[in-house]
């Protein structure tokens, strides 16, 4: 199989030294002092028992236009960051070709072949000028949600710090070939990747933590033991939780955990920084717009009232554009 891997991050790039090393034929492209080095030695992963695994030679490239038509395309960048690309991703593709979206948060296709009264609405939030919908066809979109932890340790080699689970899913709930040609290549590569006939459902499990932890990790620079062990802020996240739960339910989403559990889970995570976190002490955007305004947003298509959601999102929003303007990073040593 033909891959492209647009954003061979941390997370893209652990699948595309798997998959590469399994035999498909994996173009990854990533840019700067990481593309340099796997130009030169080759991208290198460190699995969570310390083993390295190398794939060299691989083809790396920044510019999408010379990777050629795929059979997959996955999509390995932040949900801020695809806009950016949408209009080039179009000359990878064949009649085919599947693209599977590995962005957190609400995605750009979420009421899409979506039965109801919002069926085909936009998410504005995560595509305000819809051209990624313009720009990749609806019946090439495979959801997925990515549970693995990994980092960029130095340029060309990932750490993975703990997780090889992607789930995939078909948007309108179908279990189709390609589907299943794409969770068996991930399975063959040692990945656990289990085919969900309610992707959406799946999505907003993962979503739920991270709307409210996220942010809250961002303003406050604690863990997510510290958060959740924390009185005040665990019934903070409740809160925020228990409105998009709503929110959710008003959708058709089942919840398959109760909230509590869903804070017990990520409290066992321990003193883990979340993403947001790692990205206000890099000076990196945050993905405040997939993960709280794209909430926020379903929140008012549903006519359901997000106090304490709109309140964080304030704080977060303010301090992300802080850091912004400055070109700054904030970290508490």
């Amino acid at each position: 199989m033909k891959i492209c891997i647009v954003g061979a991050g941390a997370i893209g790039g652990m699948l595309g030294v798997k998959l590469a090393l399994t035999g498909h034929d994996v173009t990854l492209i990533l840019r700067g002092a990481n593309l340099d080095a796997v130009l030169q030695n080759g991208l290198t992963l460190i699995e969570e028992n310390g083993r390295e695994l190398l794939a060299k030679p691989i083809k790396a490239t920044a510019n999408l236009a010379q990777a050629g038509v795929q059979d997959l395309v996955i999509l390995g960048l932040k949900a801020h960051q695809v806009s950016a690309v949408a209009a080039d991703l179009p000359p990878l593709m064949h009649s085919g070709t599947r693209v599977v979206t590995m962005q957190n948060g609400i995605p750009w296709w979420y009421f899409h072949k979506l039965p109801g009264n919002y069926t085909g609405m936009p998410v504005r939030a995560v595509d305000p000028d819809g051209l990624i919908a313009q720009s990749i066809p609806i019946d090439s979109v495979i959801g997925s949600v990515v549970y693995p932890a990994s980092e960029v340790i130095r340029p060309g080699v990932i750490k993975v710090i703990e997780g090889n689970r992607f789930t995939l899913g078909e948007i309108d709930g179908t279990d189709t070939p390609s589907l299943r040609a794409i969770s068996d290549a991930f399975k063959a590569a040692g990945f656990k990747a289990p085919v969900s006939t309610d992707i959406r459902s799946e999505i907003w499990l993962k979503v739920w933590g991270n709307l409210s932890f996220n942010p809250i990790s961002a303003l406050t620079h604690a863990t997510l033991e510290d958060i959740c062990l924390y009185p005040p802020t665990r019934a903070l996240a409740a809160s925020m939780m228990t409105e998009a739960q709503t929110i959710g339910e008003k959708l058709g989403v089942q919840f398959k955990v109760s909230l509590e559990k869903r804070i017990a889970g990520a409290q066992a995570v321990g003193a883990h920084k979340t993403s947001m976190l790692q990205d206000v002490e890099q000076g990196r955007a945050l993905e405040l717009q997939a993960l709280v305004a794209s909430v926020l947003e379903l929140g008012q298509i549903t006519h359901t009232p997000t106090p304490t959601i709109e309140a964080v999102y304030a704080l977060a929003s303010l301090l992300a554009n802080n850091l912004q303007q400055h070109g700054a990073r904030l970290k508490i040593s």
